[in-house]
């Protein structure tokens, strides 16, 4: 992996007619060839704007970039096209035009003024096509593509631009899950197979911090941290950008996940999966499930149902429940004649 990107104390932000406005500062970062790396930050934080600025979309208040040992300033915008790939989420306004007229799109440094393919270009234009593996599409009006479908046609887009940076802005804005994951594992793959240099913004970040060989987290009190998903979550970097009431961080997984308040508890018996699903319902309606602790509900989960007894009684509150719907019932019910006797 060689260094592609470096940035020098740059400070990102826009200027006005009554000065400038800085929004995030001291920024020291490297990016490399062979690596698929996010930038994760809550809203507000300044991820755009950096972006935008590493694009020369606009340009830094203070500092240097540099892209493959090059002051940006001095790149000419046909030398940087030859460089720097983007990938917009907005949707671009082409209609009546071919995925494979766009992706041709890509060969437009090289072409000239008339834009005509050679034997050459078109050669990487099905390159490109192969890689994404769209060639079911390249006959498809890019207005007929779904979101999924059109990211996927940009990215061809990109690597046809044959650059050996890639930045894009949100690519997995809008889309499902399956289709999230679908086009963060190409660009990780992309990343590897030729050895491009990937930088991308997200809110996807669970997705981020379990594809990404590298993280920027940006917030605007803590600058620019830089690390692998498992390094900034030993350092600590993780909780300090993003922990918030309602969320609590994983160390075990390097994740996140929501912190339910729990009202009541019951211990589980059980193990597999009926048993760790009857403990995520349970915890997503405020029912801790702590097998240490005395309760006075005890729930048995096996592959057969679910189980409900009384641990004061030793007698069944219910048994044979076939779903986690009716054990949930259940509960409430347990839950609401126990609160009427006690009233």
């Amino acid at each position: 992996m060689s260094e592609t990107v470096k940035t020098i104390d740059l400070t990102t932000g826009y200027f006005s007619k009554k000065g400038h406005t800085a929004v995030t500062s001291n920024i020291n970062a490297s990016l490399h060839s062979g690596e698929l790396t996010c930038l994760l930050g809550p809203n507000g934080a300044g991820k755009s704007t950096l972006l935008k600025t590493l694009s020369a979309f606009i340009p830094p208040l203070k500092g240097e970039i540099r892209i493959m040992g090059k002051n940006l300033r001095e790149y000419t915008d046909a030398g940087l096209a030859k460089v720097i790939g983007v990938v917009l989420t907005e949707r671009l306004g082409l209609a009546n035009m071919s995925v494979e007229e766009l992706v041709g799109l890509g060969r437009a440094p090289y072409t000239g003024f008339f834009g005509n393919l050679s034997k050459s270009d078109r050669e990487i234009v099905d390159e490109a096509i192969s890689l994404v593996k769209i060639g079911d599409l390249r006959g498809r009006m890019v207005q007929t593509l779904s979101d999924g479908e059109r990211q996927k046609a940009m990215i061809a887009k990109a690597l046809a631009q044959q650059t050996p940076v890639i930045f894009l802005d949100e690519p997995t804005a809008f889309l499902d899950y399956p289709s999230k994951v679908e086009i963060m594992q190409l660009l990780l793959r992309l990343s590897r197979v030729k050895d491009k240099t990937i930088f991308l913004s997200t809110h996807d970040m669970e997705l981020a911090l379990q594809i990404a060989d590298t993280v920027w987290l940006i917030d605007k009190p803590n600058g620019v941290t830089v690390g692998s998903p498992e390094d900034v979550a030993l350092d600590g970097s993780l909780e300090k950008y993003f922990l918030r009431d309602g969320i609590c961080f994983e160390p075990e997984t390097g994740l996140f996940k929501i912190d339910h308040k729990i009202h009541s508890k019951v211990n589980v018996r059980g193990s597999g999966i009926p048993a760790a699903m009857a403990r995520k319902a349970l915890l997503r309606n405020g029912i801790g499930t702590d097998a240490a602790e005395n309760t006075d509900i005890t729930v048995e989960a096996d592959d057969s149902g679910f189980s409900i007894y009384d641990n004061i009684t030793g007698k069944p509150i219910a048994d044979r429940l076939l779903s986690i719907t009716q054990l949930l019932d259940k509960l409430s019910q347990s839950n609401s004649k126990t609160a009427s006797t006690n009233s």
